[in-house]
């Protein structure tokens, strides 16, 4: 019931910057919290950030200092990606949980940093 769609992944050398970006459309009255996370090839899916309704965020440990996650409006969030490591490379995909403990993943985007 809720849609989510996530842009602005690419190439990127060491050093750089990408933002992305996901919007939620459908039932999006009852979603709390929204977040990034990340997959890279032969590795779990992490957590990256996430914030909820409140604007009160998480980050893992790697990414602090270095990404930003906001909301642009009620039904956008952003990733801004700092200082990108080879290491950030991976799919990164958008989520949405709601009081129902329903749970919505995006398509994913592709973030890779190399020189």
């Amino acid at each position: 019931q809720v849609q989510l769609v996530e842009s602005g992944g690419g190439l990127v050398q060491p050093g750089g910057s990408l933002r992305l970006s996901c919007a939620a459309s459908g039932s999006v009255d009852s979603i709390y919290a929204m977040g990034w996370y990340r997959r890279a090839p032969g590795k779990q899916r992490d957590m990256v950030a996430t914030i909820n309704k409140s604007g009160t965020t998480n980050y893992i440990n790697s990414v602090k200092g270095r990404f930003t996650i906001s909301r642009d409006n009620t039904n956008t969030v952003s990733l801004q990606m700092n200082s990108l490591k080879p290491e950030d490379t991976a799919v990164y995909y958008c989520n949405a949980k709601k009081w129902t403990l329903n749970e919505y993943w995006g398509q994913g985007t592709q973030v890779t940093v190399s020189s």
